[in-house]
């Protein structure tokens, strides 16, 4: 699982406080590093790349011992303070769910305006980073009943097979946050749809005539020529129904179409109204949907294990809200995201380029990658996002709204994009949550990657593990054909540092046939800085199954962890062996312990 930079790690760059670096455009920051050594710490704070319009709002996160981490007084007197400073007009908002403060430059700053006050903010030591407060936008490409017609289920060349995975699991007992357009009401869907919330906290963009409040429904994001940035007009989407509906439609009652989790239940929380939506509204959608306290908000009575969000930005993912989803994982949920519909390296947009996340590309019905699909090494795996060029109903058909503006009659209706695709990931995630409770989101991402298979088609710029296959991931999940039987390593190994490869070995007899689909491999690794390591189970004929690669930004200690491989092209018996191999200098570790359970 990729993890967030990492300042021990990490050289960025903040001389560049133009109004370039607070619009749409992609600036990257400058990393230094080599095979032997670590780079200079990065200064205390930072600034970041961020997509949407011109800042009107910043993110400010405070080192943990500063007052104004924790009082929102002592916050808006230092906001009041540096914009005196600035010669501009900065007021505190509000406490984010992460603990940041969101802070409002008031109306019509300029870049150089707010390069001003982020300049203040940075010079204190006091405050960790800063970030404009995004605006981000649904990822699907929509046009405008039926299982038959559902080939991204089922089909053998396309579809993510689906229904085997039915016969183990339906997700049941699990809760799916959609944090979306909202929901709006399908009886296709209701049945399986649970209380949310609506964190549009700007009346403008919410349209509904207020702001936050405990009601999801979505009143249409439609928006008229010359609104949004855009010389044309658009329909209201019904995005989150559509995403929610892949997910969870109703199944097996005689109409419309099958959720891959049927017997999940779906959470909308509703950040995206007339034009987007913004970050710190989704970091706090984030939190709550997790589990965590957001001020002002009641505690969440359906925690969900998983969050689907497909939504996103041009910019690399900021510190703010790579926070909101560290504490989302760290509370044990999945966060599953779209990689985007920019047909461009999905590392330059956000969420897609955060750690901690499963980054969904989206595949056509001969198993390609679509044409408008983000790519590149963050990419995680791919799914069915549908292709509506060829034909309508070679889309995504799932629940939705007739209404072109505000709601109307329900229907169903084919749309594409990486929206389309990041659903079905967040469905397997359900159902593998389902069949094996103790499950992390580490365990679930690793099974879902190991259990893929080899896209049938053609992805330029990198699909990740391949085309996820719902049947094989949950089958390895729920155990497939092991015994139960464990076999442990004798003794420790060193681990030397930025050295060679060291191998620990595991005999294995009076076993039949192949390992399981369902191998479990425990590692048990000291080590003061585990992005430092390689970690490879080495089957009895040398075939290699990638565990946990390498980190420049993962400080954390030690490898504890329990894997996922799908080992049944493998003769069980023979000599297995955990090889690992330290890449850097600067810290040592030792390989305490290891096991197969098979």
């Amino acid at each position: 699982m990729r993890t967030p930079t990492s300042p021990r790690r990490a050289l960025i760059s903040v001389a560049a406080l133009s109004a370039a670096l607070l619009t749409a455009a992609a600036v990257q920051p400058a990393v230094a590093q080599d095979s032997t050594t670590r780079e200079t710490p990065a200064p205390a704070a930072r600034t970041e790349a961020a997509p949407g319009t011109p800042a009107e709002r910043l993110i400010v996160g405070y080192e943990s011992g500063a007052a104004e981490a924790t009082s929102n007084k002592a916050a808006s007197a230092d906001a009041e303070a540096k914009g005196k400073q600035a010669g501009e007009d900065v007021g505190f908002s509000r406490r984010l769910g992460t603990g940041a403060a969101l802070v409002d430059l008031g109306e019509n700053v300029t870049g150089s305006d707010v390069a001003d006050v982020i300049a203040e903010y940075e010079a204190d030591p006091q405050v960790s980073y800063v970030v404009p407060d995004r605006l981000n936008k649904p990822l699907a490409t929509p046009n405008d009943t039926e299982y038959a017609k559902q080939w991204d289920l089922f089909e053998a060349t396309g579809g993510m097979r689906v229904p085997g995975a039915w016969d183990l699991s339906t997700g049941s007992g699990v809760t799916v946050a959609v944090i979306d357009t909202g929901y709006v009401a399908h009886t296709d869907l209701a049945a399986n749809v649970v209380a949310g919330y609506d964190f549009i906290s700007d009346t403008a963009v919410a349209v509904d005539g207020n702001g936050r409040d405990s009601n999801p429904a979505d009143p249409g994001d439609w928006y008229a020529a010359g609104e949004c940035g855009q010389q044309t007009g658009s329909n209201s989407s019904w995005h989150g129904t559509h995403v929610a509906g892949t997910i969870a439609a109703v199944t097996d009652n005689t109409k419309g179409v099958a959720g891959i989790a049927h017997g999940a239940k779906v959470s909308p929380l509703r950040v995206l109204g007339k034009c987007g939506g913004y970050d710190s509204d989704i970091i706090d959608a984030i939190t709550w949907a997790s589990g965590g306290t957001v001020s002002g908000v009641p505690a969440n009575p359906n925690v969900a294990k998983v969050i689907n969000m497909s939504l996103g930005g041009s910019g690399t993912c900021s510190t703010a809200t790579q926070n909101a989803i560290n504490g989302a994982v760290g509370r044990g949920s999945t966060v599953v995201v779209a990689a985007g519909n920019s047909n461009q390296n999905a590392a330059n947009f956000s969420p897609a380029s955060c750690g901690n996340v499963i980054t969904v590309a989206a595949t056509n019905r001969s198993g390609s990658r679509s044409y408008y699909s983000n790519y590149g090494t963050v990419v995680d795996i791919a799914a069915p996002g549908g292709e509506t060029r060829t034909a309508t109903s070679d889309g995504i058909l799932s629940t939705l709204n007739s209404g072109t503006r505000t709601p109307s009659i329900e229907n169903y209706a084919h749309y594409q994009g990486t929206s389309m695709a990041a659903p079905h990931i967040a469905g397997l995630a359900a159902l593998m949550k389902s069949a094996n409770p103790a499950l992390t989101p580490a365990q679930i991402e690793s099974a879902v990657k190991t259990n893929a298979r080899p896209l049938p088609g053609t992805c330029t710029g990198g699909c990740g593990a391949g085309l996820a296959d719902a049947t094989k991931t949950v089958q390895a999940v729920k155990g497939g054909t092991g015994t139960g039987t464990t076999y442990t390593s004798t003794g420790p190994v060193a681990i030397p540092d930025a050295g060679p490869a060291v191998e620990s070995p595991i005999t294995v007899g009076g076993r039949s046939g192949n390992a399981p689909s369902a191998l479990q491999v425990g590692v048990d690794i000291s080590h003061t800085y585990r992005g430092d390591l390689v970690v490879d189970l080495v089957a009895p004929d040398g075939s290699a199954y990638r565990l946990k690669s390498s980190s420049t930004s993962d400080s954390a200690d030690n490898v504890v962890a329990t894997y996922t491989v799908n080992a049944s092209a493998e003769t069980a018996n023979g000599t297995w062996k955990l090889r690992v191999q330290d890449l850097y200098a600067q810290d040592t570790g030792t390989i305490n312990s290891w096991r197969l359970t098979f």
